[in-house]
């Protein structure tokens, strides 16, 4: 097993998968910090809201009922694993554009993902925007478990075969996501303010600040 693993490392690394610094894993981790939130499906929401022309608010039958996608990301931890070739299904930003009931204002330059208990995650719109960032609510074609974010998770990967600088560390996706806020300046989130890198690139291993 180990030897087999070792194999499939080295052939991620030779086509140019695997970032610096990294390790591949079959496991999932599971990373956070404090405890898990419970869900009342009566009382969540998800909102939208700051540089947009309309804050938007959703239930979450009416969340459930959003059109979904699937999409095939490589995962990469700053604590140093990568997992590749991850099966997930969610709700794009560009879906919420593309029908008309998400409208952007210019002055918009970032998303700040609020999820419970006060965290927050930040993420450079054009990031947001692109086919690297989900609004998770599947992973294998399962709900998400209670541990990886039930019932939604902002989720950031990298599309195999496909490097970018759009490429970031997974801790830039929120677990247990309630909102997103596009704002025209930055804040950091709530790891970036503990020392980690603003930016979190994988292929420049920008791990701490």
């Amino acid at each position: 097993m180990f030897k087999n693993r070792r194999e499939e490392e080295e052939k991620m690394r030779q086509e140019g998968r695997l970032p610096p610094g990294q390790s591949l894993t079959d496991k999932f981790p599971v990373l956070h910090y404090g405890p898990i939130p419970s869900f009342n499906e009566t009382a969540w929401d998800f909102r939208i809201w700051g540089e947009v022309e309309e804050p938007l608010k959703f239930n979450w039958a009416e969340f459930s009922k959003l059109p979904r996608k699937a999409m095939t990301y490589d995962l990469h931890c700053v604590t140093r694993w990568s997992k590749f070739d991850t099966q997930w299904e969610g709700v794009s930003l560009q879906s919420l554009i593309d029908a008309g009931s998400l409208k952007i204002k210019p002055a918009a330059r970032f998303v700040i993902q609020r999820a419970e208990y006060d965290f927050s995650s930040n993420l450079p719109l054009e990031i947001a925007l692109s086919e690297r960032f989900m609004l998770a609510t599947h992973f294998n074609i399962e709900p998400l478990t209670p541990e990886h974010g039930f019932p939604l998770r902002g989720v950031v990967g990298a599309i195999p075969r496909l490097q970018s600088d759009q490429d970031v560390y997974f801790w830039k996706g929120a677990k247990w996501l309630r909102g997103l806020e596009f704002t025209a300046k930055d804040q950091k989130g709530f790891w970036e303010m503990a020392g980690y890198h603003n930016k979190a690139n994988i292929w420049k291993e920008e791990r701490l600040g």
